[in-house]
């Protein structure tokens, strides 16, 4: 919703097509976004029949007719537009040819039809998984993510903001923000507050008592909070000394589900110093020691020193938060939607020239990792097959690099 707010402005006309409860929220929904909303013959929930219902009815609605292109996150959504004949812009994060393995020849059917224009990701370790299944690179094109500059208009000194949170102005902060889960690296966090007491870790965006929450209860430096609302989640983000992404394989390699994740871009905009893993996703955008401290992932005495670093040297800490809030302008939603319209108008005057190419090696990887794919499937119930080995080499030929 926040992509097609910012896009809308940048067209002649444009509708949001989405389930909602009733006729009230889909006037809230068009209000919010500030663009027409129409509202899918489908309910909103379970997810799977949302999405089923959301694909068959939307190619016999007139404004599918009227529009220059599709604009969608929905894989089965951009199948059914194209086989009903419409164009078709697909936006999303997921490398779903190595998370589930099976869709790979029907992704780079999908992909090189003539209809496909266009797949904007949000990383190039995105863009390269899709480029290995031989799908043509000019359809393929990274844009990262962007935060709303709203939502820090309101910018605090560390110690203003810290008395705002209650936080004792003097005490030294390292702030985590976002969802609190077994998924999310946040083990090591614990065991980095154990090693430094002296510290004030803070763990924003808690929904309820899970495993995180519960091993933190006994560490006295360690404070969970619940979800924030927009308004309020800046006044912790200006409160840190530090800001940490946890530098961790696990969100990506062993669960799949995080890729250069949102509060990144939020991290850079408040010009407070980062400390994150030198991930093969995180690296596209932080830089060590220019406008972040990147420690090898997974090392607990890598963690406590990169923040004891940033903690204790406080020029550093100012230039790597300068660096960040410089290069946060590149980030905006509204930067983000000017640079997809860029591309979309390029290809709508210029089809694509390139064509796939699926090569008997391709079948071979195809059957294997579907194989495994499948194995997973029944050792674990989850549909999504992590890339473990591509990323932990990554991560590893990083950190030998750096060392």
């Amino acid at each position: 919703m926040t992509t097609a707010k910012y896009l809308s402005p940048l067209t002649e006309a444009s509708w949001l097509h989405v389930p909602t409860a009733g006729n009230e929220s889909c006037a809230s929904t068009s209000e919010a976004i500030k663009m027409p909303v129409v509202r899918a013959l489908a309910p909103t929930q379970p997810a799977a029949f949302r999405h089923l219902c959301c694909g068959l009815t939307l190619v016999f609605r007139r404004k599918f007719r009227q529009a220059d292109l599709v604009y969608t996150r929905n894989l089965w959504i951009a199948w059914m537009s194209v086989l009903f004949g419409q164009r078709v812009v697909y936006d999303h994060y997921r490398p779903w040819p190595d998370q589930i393995p099976p869709l790979q020849f029907t992704i780079y059917r999908l992909f090189c039809n003539p209809l496909f224009l266009l797949h904007i990701c949000h990383s190039q370790y995105t863009c390269s998984v899709y480029e290995s299944l031989g799908v043509p690179k000019d359809k393929l094109y990274c844009v990262h993510n962007g935060f709303e500059p709203r939502r820090l208009q309101l910018a605090l000194n560390v110690e203003t903001a810290k008395q705002r949170i209650s936080v004792d102005p003097q005490t030294k902060t390292v702030v985590y923000t976002g969802r609190i889960n077994h998924k999310k690296g946040l083990e090591l966090v614990i065991e980095a507050a154990k090693r430094l007491p002296e510290l004030q870790f803070i763990l924003v965006g808690s929904r309820g008592e899970g495993v995180i929450e519960k091993l933190a209860a006994t560490i006295p430096n360690l404070r969970i909070v619940g979800w924030q609302p927009a308004e309020r989640l800046g006044d912790y983000i200006y409160a840190a000394d530090v800001l940490l992404i946890p530098p961790s394989t696990q969100p990506l390699a062993t669960f799949g589900t995080t890729v250069l994740p949102l509060k990144l871009f939020l991290y850079l905009a408040s010009g407070r110093p980062i400390v994150a893993g030198d991930t093969v996703d995180v690296r596209e955008v932080l830089r060590h020691n220019e406008n972040a401290y990147l420690c090898a992932p997974d090392q607990l005495h890598e963690l406590v020193s990169g923040i004891n670093a940033v903690i204790n040297d406080t020029a550093l800490g100012e230039r790597l938060g300068v660096a960040a809030k410089a290069d946060s302008g590149n980030f905006t939603w509204n930067e983000r939607a000017r640079k997809i319209a860029e591309i979309v108008e390029a290809r709508l005057r210029t089809p694509s020239v390139e064509s796939g190419h699926w090569s008997s090696a391709h079948s071979g990887r195809w059957r294997r990792q579907s194989l495994r794919w499948l194995n997973h499937l029944f050792r674990t119930r989850s549909w999504i097959l992590p890339p473990e080995a591509q990323v932990h080499q990554s991560c590893g030929r990083s950190a030998d690099a750096a060392r």
